[in-house]
Formats: structure tokens, C-alpha cells, sequence
């Protein structure tokens, strides 16, 4: 086990938080104060009579435990990346004792439900009474539990839209796959010729692994297997790189469909209309916890 220590501002905490935990595949994420055991340090809790303090340190440590120092490395990489996260700043990777991280892990997941019918579920957990639809599903290697904003957004456009749309997606794409939920969604909501595809090896693994478990079919590989168009193209990554890749996810969606991207914070909206402007208008289609879904039906 490998731990990446990061050092950020208050502003961008949660949001760099968010993003480890549930997008850049850190198995925990814990966050203290940079300046603890100096006089610069400063408590949260306010005295009796006082006024409330504010609601994170000036400067914080962000502790994000990886399996390898490959995967921390990446994704340090990635969220430096970000346009949010220019004053956050890489202080060191640290190699940890091996403890019982698997118990630890499921203690943090229970069932999560993206509508009253349609539930993620792992395998420690009987799926709820009410569910109709359930994808089972393990924190892995690859990010995409559930759990984050970004990735219910996505699934609960899928779960709505089928009833009037699944009959059309006779082929929909999943850029950016991750463990495949998104993916494996779709096809139980209707889909047919589902490509899943991601930048990492591991993904692609975990994808084919997670959708035999729910006894969907799907092919899942790396990005270069996707060709030609189809009606639903899926990307939930982040902004920066969905605002490069504009030109090759819209050169496959098909006439008439729909393109549905998330991974994005709601103050990079503007941005990411720029972005795509030249191919479609995107909107806002959702909104959760500070991010968004973003959404555009292609002309027919």
C-alpha cells in the first residue's frame, strides 16, 4: 500500500476529496491540518460564546491510500491536471503496513439507490425489497461504485430515459468505463452492443469481470475498439480532459442521439459548452452536491 500526501488549500479540499475517493480509485481518503503541532494551528470547534469558526483549515494534508505507487502516481497526475487544482500542491508518497483493508472497505459501502426501483448493491448486502433492477457490484480497482455524484447523475439518466429511449440503443458507448457500471446499466435498462472502453488495462479487466457478475454482454477494451457512431455515447470522467476529447465523442454519436457527459463541476459548465459549441449545445441536466450532468441531443 502506497499513501499520497497532498498539500491544499481550504477551497478545493472537498473537491480534491471527491475526486480521490471516487473518481482516481484511492481506497480512503483522510484530510488534517497542515500546520497541527505549530502556532499557526487552528481548532474547528468554537468556544461558548465565540463566533462559529469557518469550516476547513487554511491548508490541509490530504492522505490518499493507493494499492501501488503506479496508481498513486496516476492519480496525482490527473488531478494536478485539473484547472481547480493549481494550488495543490504533491508532498510526498509514503509506502503503509499492510492492515485489513478489505473489512475496512466494505464497513464504507452499503447499498446505494439511483431510483426507488433500480439499486447498487455489493455483495456483503441482500438488495432491498423494493428493487427491481440491481447491479452488483465491489469497490475495486477501478473507480465507479456508485457512490459519487458524478456516477448516480449518470445512472439515473439512463434509468429514466429508457423507457422512452432503450428501444433506440442498438449501440451505446461508455468512454472513460471505469469498473463498467455505467455500461452494465445500460444494458440491463435495454441497450444492445454495448462498448465499454477505458485508458487502463485494469478497468477493461474489472468491466469484463463486473458485467459477467450481472449477466449482461458487453465488449469492453481500450479506447482505439470504438467505431462508428451510436445513439448513446456515455463519458463520465473530468472536465479538462472531456473538453479535449470533444471532437472524438461527438464524432460518435450517432444523428439524433444523445451524448451525456459528468465529471464536472457545476462552475465549469461555460467552459464545456465552449468546448463542444461547435458540434452540439450542451445543458445542464442534473445537478448534486456541486457537480453536474451535462447533456445534448445531436441534430438530426
Amino acid at each position: 500500500m502506497v499513501e499520497l500526501f497532498l498539500l491544499a488549500p481550504v477551497d478545493v479540499v472537498e473537491d480534491a476529496s471527491d475526486a480521490l475517493m471516487d473518481e482516481l480509485g484511492a481506497l480512503s481518503v483522510s484530510v488534517e491540518d497542515a500546520d497541527a503541532n505549530t502556532d499557526a494551528e487552528r481548532a474547528l470547534f468554537g468556544e461558548p460564546g465565540m463566533p462559529a469558526p469557518a469550516g476547513g483549515w487554511q491548508r490541509s494534508v490530504i492522505k490518499a491510500l493507493f494499492d501501488t505507487e503506479a496508481l498513486a502516481f496516476e492519480a496525482a497526475t490527473l488531478l494536478l491536471a485539473q484547472d481547480w487544482a493549481q494550488n495543490i500542491h504533491m508532498q510526498s508518497l509514503s509506502e503503509v503496513a499492510e492492515q485489513d483493508w478489505v473489512r475496512l472497505t466494505q464497513s464504507q459501502f452499503a447499498p446505494v439507490d439511483i431510483t426507488p426501483t433500480f439499486w447498487i448493491v455489493p455483495t456483503w448486502h441482500e438488495p432491498p425489497a423494493a428493487a427491481q433492477k440491481v447491479i452488483r457490484l465491489d469497490p475495486g480497482l477501478a473507480f465507479g461504485t456508485g457512490t459519487h455524484p458524478t456516477t448516480r447523475m449518470c445512472l439515473r439518466w439512463i434509468a429514466q430515459q429508457a423507457p422512452a429511449k432503450s428501444a433506440a440503443w442498438q449501440r451505446v458507448l461508455d468512454y472513460g468505463c471505469g469498473s463498467g457500471i455505467l455500461a452494465i446499466a445500460a444494458a440491463l435498462h435495454g441497450a444492445h452492443g454495448v462498448d465499454a472502453l477505458d485508458i487502463d488495462p485494469a478497468a477493461v479487466e474489472s468491466t469484463r469481470a463486473n458485467a459477467q457478475a450481472n449477466g449482461v454482454t458487453l465488449q469492453a477494451g481500450l479506447p482505439d475498439a470504438a467505431s462508428g457512431v451510436y445513439p448513446l455515447v456515455l463519458a463520465n470522467i473530468l472536465a479538462t480532459p472531456l473538453r479535449l476529447l470533444a471532437p472524438l465523442l461527438c464524432a460518435h454519436v450517432a444523428q439524433g442521439g444523445d451524448l451525456v457527459l459528468a465529471g464536472i463541476l457545476q462552475r465549469q459548465a461555460d467552459e464545456l459548452k465552449a468546448a463542444y459549441a461547435p458540434w452540439c449545445a450542451l445543458q445542464v441536466s442534473d445537478s448534486m452536491d456541486g457537480w453536474i450532468l451535462m447533456s445534448a441531443r445531436l441534430s438530426s
